[in-house]
Parts: C-alpha cells; structure tokens; sequence
C-alpha cells in the first residue's frame, strides 16, 4: 500500500465534495486507483462514470489512465480543458 494526494476540479471536486485528500491505495496504474476510488462510494462512482470527461495528472504531469503510481505523490483529476 502506498500513501498519496488526490486532487479534484471543477464538477468532479462538486461530486466528491472535496478538494482534495490523502489515500491509501495498492493500485498499481491511475486506472486502478479510479476503480478503487469509485467502489468506496456512490458520490465516486458518479464521478468517474464518464472517464472520457476526465483528464488526469501525475505528480503535475498530463499523463493517461494506464500510468504507473510507483513513487507518485499527487494525482489530479479534472475535466477537458476548452482553447478560447
């Protein structure tokens, strides 16, 4: 198990009701973690039952839902951001 930050903008902060917060996970990708996260609660599982509305970053990286979380200390979750 490993200790890291999940961090939450825009309507997947509204759905969970929080910011941010401090997990233990033995998920081994983003995915996994996701997965882990939705089967907790119902307020998760709505979050990510779109996963094509979700970006996600590792350690402030863009990065995909098969990325690795070996040494990772922060994951972000958020939406497509638009150009204008």
């Amino acid at each position: 198990m490993s200790e890291l930050r999940v961090r939450y903008f825009a309507w997947l902060r509204e759905r969970v009701g929080e910011s941010s917060e401090t997990v233990e996970t033995g998920a081994e990708t983003v995915r996994g973690l996701v997965d882990e996260l939705s089967a907790r609660e119902e307020r998760y599982a709505l979050a990510f039952a779109d996963l094509s509305a979700v970006r996600v970053a590792v350690d402030e990286e863009l990065a995909d839902l098969s990325a690795p979380l070996a040494g990772v200390r922060e994951v972000a979750f958020f939406p497509p951001m638009t150009g204008g």
